[in-house]
């Protein structure tokens, strides 16, 4: 199983966008899909995850409110729509697979390829 992580761009500060985390292989109802992201000299941290089978998911404090994350079982493709964007927004956008919905970076495998995101001010 692969996942790509698709969608990222330059946007002005105030703009949004929608990642798309596609999946090579089945997702299977247990499965977690995650989102992390990478600022240059900084940590990979914790955006959002979401529980395939339902509509279960969690966000990182930073989020507040301006983030959702979705999933289109169809396209086994999950989102991140990200809103109200600001220049530390800024970063290398990754999603991962994981067997519980956790925040914790070593729980998710399968890492693709991120998409970059940069935010003009």
């Amino acid at each position: 199983v692969q996942l790509q992580a698709s969608g990222g761009g330059l946007v002005q500060a105030g703009g949004s966008l929608r990642l798309s985390c596609s999946s090579s292989g089945r997702i299977f109802s247990s499965h977690i899909i995650g989102w992390f992201r990478q600022a240059p000299g900084k940590e990979r941290e914790f955006v959002a995850a979401t529980r395939w089978s339902r509509a279960s998911t969690i966000y990182a404090d930073f989020v507040k409110d301006r983030f959702t994350i979705s999933r289109d079982n169809a396209k086994n493709t999950v989102y991140l729509q990200m809103n109200s964007l600001n220049a530390e927004d800024t970063a290398v956008y990754y999603c991962a697979k994981a067997n519980s919905l956790t925040r914790l970076e070593r729980e998710y495998y399968y890492w693709g390829q991120g998409t970059q995101v940069t935010v003009s001010s």
